[in-house]
């Protein structure tokens, strides 16, 4: 790596200033003095911070995509496969909803003498085979039918929701993952350039130019990052697993590595977002459904109000007298019809039940648009804001940051400034480096928010 090369350069120089001393004498501080003035100025900051290599996250850690945890995801993730099952169960219903009961097949002898128990005694006495079917009043069945399909509707804009969710939370957890991530490379970047730090407070304490307690105000400083990196280290795990949750994967966590995603420039219109999420979200198709199917139930229960039929058709089959007179056989078909006369007590209450399903219903519908249409307005600020602040630290605060910090470092070299005043620059540095990573993952969270409540992928969502 280059801080080792130039470590390596750094000893050799100063085993030639020993050996120059040697010759030289009383010149030798001299000769130190400036090499180590002429190493610290070949040290370059910029090249610490964009080394990779010392960030690097261990070996045998594969790097994800976003898109691929999602695919994941929605085939392997347990919710969706449990609404992916309740969506076919509801389909399977909606034809059994409108089907006729299944006939009756009925048997017997009738008027049989009670003497004789004989079938050819009695002019009556016959051995009868019947059908019989229940006929709902017309209309009836259609309703039925049709109440099984719009709460089927409900369902598969159900599942639907369930997995713009896990979507959702998908990308979320791989945004927490991704900011650990970056933030446990800039601690490492960080770390290295605090080493660097101390390895110049060390040369400048061993010349007489610095006091030691630089050397332990650097060597503090540098604990503390250690400290946090292993603090974050311990986190990485618990975010591993929560992927490998919505992933599906059971228990089977294993150690990933989620780059930090970019920031675009797309442009988000309040306007557009409420029109596609009244449009378009699933959670309002399915309210929508239930107050059709309210509307339906409504029908239904009036309908009741009619009676409903009891249709049986029966052939009776009659032996010969004892004289050998032929009877012949006979054939009965009759209609029973429900007598709805308890209105008051049945009826009535069934009819202001459905009004009420259906002024619930409806009362939801409005709820749920108002709290979407709140959350997209809350997301949208969100998201500006955040692009805003990125842009920011892009634009003026990390370069201004980072002139700050060599310009601190040119006046530590020349005695100009103590090294509180480099420690506090570099960690101002390293805070708003952290505070653009931060800006840049919620704007991405806002983006997934938004695509939740509007209930579709925004084509310039830049997360995957």
């Amino acid at each position: 790596m280059r801080i080792d090369r130039f470590f390596m350069r750094s000893a050799l120089a100063f085993l030639v200033v020993l050996n120059a001393a040697a010759v030289h004498g009383e010149t030798a501080m001299d000769l130190m003095r400036r090499e180590a003035v002429a190493s610290a100025e070949r040290f370059s900051i910029s090249q610490l911070a964009g080394d990779k290599a010392a960030a690097a996250q261990g070996a045998g850690i594969r790097t994800i995509v976003l898109q691929e945890l999602v695919s994941e995801a929605l085939k392997n993730n347990p919710e969706i496969r449990a609404a992916r099952s309740e969506r076919e169960a509801a389909r399977q219903r909606i034809a059994p909803a409108g089907a006729l009961d299944d006939p009756m097949l009925e048997a017997g002898l009738l008027n049989v003498p009670a003497t004789s128990y004989r079938l050819n005694r009695e002019d009556m006495t016959m051995k009868m085979l019947g059908v019989a079917q229940k006929l709902p009043w017309p209309g009836k069945r259609a309703l039925r039918q049709e109440l099984a399909a719009k709460e089927a509707q409900s369902v598969e804009h159900g599942y639907r929701e369930t997995v713009n969710r896990v979507v959702r939370e998908v990308k979320m957890a791989y945004l927490d993952l991704a900011l650990a991530t970056e933030s446990i490379r800039l601690l490492r970047e960080n770390r290295l350039v605090l080493e660097q730090f101390l390895r110049i407070a060390e040369s400048r304490y061993s010349l007489g130019q610095s006091p030691q307690a630089d050397v332990f105000k650097a060597q503090t400083q540098l604990g503390k990052m250690s400290e946090e990196i292993l603090r974050m280290e311990r986190e990485v795990p618990t975010l591993e697993a929560e992927l490998a949750k919505l992933a599906g994967r059971g228990g089977k966590a294993q150690r990933v590595l989620a780059p930090l995603p970019m920031l675009n420039d797309a442009g988000l219109s309040f306007d557009a977002l409420q029109a596609a999420a009244l449009r378009q979200r699933p959670q309002l198709h399915g309210l929508r459904a239930m107050l059709e199917r309210s509307n339906s139930m409504v029908e239904l229960a009036r309908k009741d109000y009619r009676p409903d039929f009891d249709v049986r058709l029966s052939y009776g089959q009659r032996d010969n007298m004892l004289d050998g007179t032929r009877r012949p056989d006979m054939v009965s078909l009759t209609v029973a019809i429900n007598l709805p006369v308890w209105r008051r007590n049945k009826l009535d209450p069934r009819i202001a039940e459905a009004h009420a399903m259906r002024d619930q219903a409806l009362s939801m519908l409005e709820a749920q648009q108002n709290e979407i249409l709140a959350k997209l307005r809350s997301q949208l600020a969100m998201a500006e804001q955040s692009r805003q602040s990125a842009r920011l630290f892009e634009s003026g605060i990390l370069p201004q940051s980072s002139l700050a910090v060599e310009s601190t470092l040119s006046a530590y070299r020349a005695n100009r400034a103590d090294l509180l005043m480099l420690l506090d620059s570099q960690m101002s540095l390293y805070g708003y480096r952290t505070g653009h990573a931060a800006a840049v993952v919620n704007f991405n969270k806002a983006l997934a928010e938004i695509e939740w409540l509007t209930g579709a992928y925004l084509p310039a969502n830049s997360v995957e």
